[in-house]
């Protein structure tokens, strides 16, 4: 099992780490009270190969003492990774400004700026426990994904989840695409009466549409913006991407340029799946 261990100043960014450790999979829980730690291990043991757990001020008072117990309890097998989070106190001040919101420890009356000090000196104890110092002071919030995926991984890379859905415009578009394309001024193989029961998976469609110069000109231009973007979209945080394909009817253009796109955008990076919506609902 891999554990990673998140814990820090308030307003460092732990939450930041905590979305970047989901996304590549790991099990995570903030702000799991410090004893409840081997039987969490224990209980996903098995199905959750990677946990993630985020410590703060919110947890026990005397929970220096009872993580260094915890670790020392780990079972030999486990990979552990541990992080603490950190920014000069000013900047904390003015993230919390610029927010509203409340500090955990300002419910104590104290003011924001003696709540952040307070806090700093309250978690030097769990700071000498962990083995990565993440300064955040200079970082936003994509440099801070990328340190710490560059410290989980070795890189910066991730692989970016790309669905390709093909749909027909009359049935109504998709409401979770991120880009969508219109094909409906392609020639269309429903005009053929052999083609017309068939779809875009089958054979003669996939040659009648490669025999377009439209069509293929479409799916060269579309894999080109992409091909060119794709590392832009990467860099801004993002885990996947939805791009929708639309004909009229969502049987025949749409899938075989879904279909075409996915065969060009997969590679040892990406993870690319083709969905035909409208043929699936046929099948319903």
């Amino acid at each position: 099992m891999k554990l990673v261990i998140v814990s820090g100043r308030s307003g460092s960014g732990k939450s930041v780490a905590l979305r970047v450790l989901e996304d590549l999979g790991y099990y995570c829980v903030d702000n799991l009270p410090l004893p409840l730690t081997m039987p969490l291990l224990e209980q996903l043991k098995g199905n959750n190969e990677l946990v993630a757990i985020s410590i703060d001020i919110r947890n026990l008072p005397e929970q220096a003492k009872i993580l260094e117990q915890q670790l020392t309890q780990l079972p030999d097998d486990t990979e552990l990774l541990s992080l603490f989070l950190d920014s000069d106190e000013q900047v904390l001040l003015k993230r919390y400004s610029e927010t509203r919101r409340l500090h955990p420890l300002s419910k104590n009356q104290a003011s924001l700026q003696d709540a952040i000090k307070t806090e700093g000196i309250m978690l030097a104890p769990i700071a000498k426990l962990l083995d990565h110092y993440i300064d955040t002071t200079n970082l936003n919030v994509y440099e801070l994904s990328d340190k710490v995926r560059e410290l989980l991984l070795g890189t910066v890379e991730k692989e970016l989840v790309i669905n390709i859905e093909s749909f027909g415009f009359k049935h109504g578009m998709p409401t979770e695409a991120d880009f969508m394309f219109d094909v409906r001024f392609l020639p269309n193989p429903h005009w053929e009466p052999e083609l017309r029961p068939l779809t875009g998976l089958d054979k003669p469609v996939q040659e009648f549409m490669s025999n377009q110069p439209l069509a293929t000109k479409m799916i060269w231009q579309i894999e080109n913006l992409f091909q060119t973007w794709l590392p832009h979209l990467e860099r801004n945080n993002r885990s996947y991407l939805t791009i929708a394909i639309g004909c009229t009817g969502g049987q025949h253009r749409s899938v075989f340029i879904a279909e075409q796109l996915a065969k060009r955008l997969s590679n040892n990076k990406h993870q690319v799946t083709a969905r035909h919506r409208e043929l699936e609902h046929a099948n319903v």
